[in-house]
């Protein structure tokens, strides 16, 4: 099958994508209101996008009637988030957390999660999250229904329990994030393996 995406509608240009592209990590994302309420949000069009400098990316989609969501104008005003990763033991809460409460709710409070402070920004992060980070606006790319964010983490907050002694590696048995595949379809990592380049191959690169 061939798709014209120059011709395709909307809608279904997410779907191939969506649904090919998988699975996508999610992204929490924290932020906080001009008077100081806070706010949490689960994005999937997410992902980490260099390491030198730091930096995450997320991709935030206008409400159906073109309005901003809650999320990005705060980002827009604050110039901070927080982007908390998921495991099992709090997907549920990330998926209520995008039910379309009025800006005056407190989805981390409302959906029994607990706040921590963050140390360098200022709105707080998830304190079940087996890994958060906080970041500062580097960038804003806007598009008519979309921005895309460029997001430079300062700090990051990693569950003792999910690296090795020595802080370096992550423990698969301890961090099995859940990523987003399509519509209401998720997947948790709790079948990992290891995959090397082909001796013969890399012999003979010389490397």
């Amino acid at each position: 099958m061939e798709f014209d995406f120059e011709a395709l509608p909307p809608k279904d240009r997410y779907r191939l994508l969506c649904s090919f592209v998988a699975p996508r990590p999610i992204a929490l994302v924290t932020t906080r209101s001009e008077n100081g309420t806070p706010n949490a949000a689960p994005m999937s069009f997410f992902n980490v996008f260099s390491q030198d400098p730091p930096i995450v990316i997320l991709g935030i989609q206008a409400r159906p009637d073109g309005a901003e969501k809650e999320t990005m104008r705060n980002i827009r005003r604050s110039k901070e988030f927080v982007v908390n990763l998921c495991d099992m033991a709090i997907a549920q809460q990330m998926v209520d957390c995008g039910i379309s409460f009025p800006d005056d709710v407190d989805e981390v409070a409302l959906t029994g999660l607990s706040h921590a402070p963050s140390l360098k920004i200022g709105p707080g992060r998830v304190a079940e999250s087996p890994a958060s980070m906080e970041c500062r606006v580097s960038q804003i790319i806007d598009y008519p229904r979309r921005a895309i964010v460029l997001g430079e983490v300062v700090q990051m907050h990693v569950r003792d329990t999910c690296l090795d002694a020595a802080g370096r590696y992550v423990r698969p048995e301890a961090y099995q994030p859940v990523a987003r595949l399509h519509a209401d379809n998720y997947i948790v990592s709790d079948r990992q393996f290891e995959l090397t380049a082909t001796d013969s191959l890399t012999a003979a690169t010389g490397s």
